[in-house]
C-alpha cells in the first residue's frame, strides 16, 4: 500500500475520532432554545455553561475527590506494581507467564460483577461513600496493568548493570533502587500516565460506592448534573463540564503519546 494512501487512511480515521469531542465542544457553546438545534456551528457561541460550571460547587468538589483518588490510586499502584513487575523480570520464579496470565485475568473480570457485592460489605465496614472506599477497588485494577507495564520494561534492562552493583557490594534492595528504578524512569511514567487516565474516567465503581457530592468523583457528579431551572436543559451544562474534564487528559496523551506507545509495545518483540 502507498504512503499517500496510507496518510488518507490515517487522517480519516483520525477526523472521525475528533467528531464526537468536536460536537462536545460545539454543543457546549450553545445556550438555550439553540442546544435543541443540529446545527455545526453555534450561531451565537457562549461561555455560559462553562462559567456556570466553575461556579458549582458539587463539581469542584468532585474534581478534588477525582484528582486525590487518581494521585493516591497511582502512587500506591506505582509502588507496588514496581516490586511486583521486579520479581516477574529477574528473579527465578515457577512459569512467570503463568503467574503474569493470573495478574492479567483480573482485569477480564467484569466490574459489574462484583459492584453490588462491594456496595454491601463498605456500607457494613464503613467505607461507603469515602475517598478510601473508591481507591481500594480502583487500585486492584489499576495494579494488574501497572504491573505488566513495568514488567516488560524491566526485562529490558541489561541485568550486567545490576550485576556489577551488587560485585561493588550492593544489596539487592539498593541495587533496585539506585539502578534499575533510575533506568525504569520511561516505564514509570508511562505506567503513571495509563493508570491515571484510567481511574479519573471509572464510573461504574464511583457511582456504585457514592451517594453524596462530597464523596463522588468528575464522572458521577457530571450525571448528576441539572439545569439552572426546572425548564432548562442540562446538556449543555454536561458537554462544557465534559470538555473540562476532558482537555487535562488529551493534553496528557499529546504531550506523552511517545511514551505511551512505548509503554504498551514494550517488550513485544524481545522476551
Amino acid at each position: 500500500m502507498s504512503r499517500p494512501v496510507v496518510l488518507l487512511f490515517a487522517l480519516l480515521v483520525m477526523l472521525a475520532s475528533l467528531v464526537p469531542f468536536y460536537w462536545l465542544v460545539n454543543t457546549s457553546l450553545k445556550t438555550g432554545a439553540e442546544l435543541s438545534s443540529g446545527s455545526l456551528v453555534p450561531g451565537s457561541p457562549s461561555l455560559r455553561n462553562y462559567l456556570e460550571v466553575l461556579a458549582d460547587e458539587d463539581f469542584l468538589t468532585a474534581l478534588g475527590n477525582s484528582l486525590v483518588v487518581g494521585v493516591v490510586t497511582t502512587s500506591l499502584a506505582l509502588l507496588l506494581a514496581s516490586f511486583a513487575a521486579y520479581a516477574l523480570a529477574r528473579l527465578k520464579l515457577p512459569p512467570k507467564g503463568i503467574i503474569l496470565g493470573l495478574v492479567l485475568s483480573v482485569t477480564t473480570f467484569p466490574v459489574i460483577a462484583i459492584a453490588a457485592p462491594m456496595f454491601t460489605i463498605w456500607r457494613d465496614i464503613g467505607l461507603y461513600d469515602t475517598l478510601a472506599g473508591l481507591i481500594i477497588p480502583k487500585l486492584t485494577f489499576a495494579l494488574p496493568m501497572a504491573i505488566f507495564v513495568l514488567t516488560s520494561f524491566f526485562r529490558e534492562i541489561p541485568f550486567e548493570l545490576e550485576e556489577s552493583a551488587l560485585i561493588d557490594g550492593a544489596s539487592p534492595f539498593t541495587a533496585f533502587r539506585a539502578v534499575i528504578l533510575p533506568l525504569a524512569v520511561p516505564g514509570i511514567a508511562t505506567t503513571a500516565i495509563l493508570v491515571f487516565i484510567s481511574v479519573w474516567n471509572e464510573f461504574l465503581l464511583a457511582v456504585t460506592l457514592t451517594s453524596t457530592p462530597e464523596a463522588r468523583t468528575v464522572p458521577v457528579a457530571i450525571a448528576y448534573f441539572s439545569g439552572t431551572s426546572d425548564f432548562d436543559h442540562p446538556i449543555g451544562t454536561i458537554s462544557a463540564a465534559s470538555v473540562l474534564v476532558t482537555l487535562p487528559l488529551l493534553v496528557l496523551v499529546l504531550v506523552f503519546q511517545k511514551r505511551i506507545v512505548a509503554g504498551l509495545t514494550a517488550g513485544a518483540i524481545k522476551g
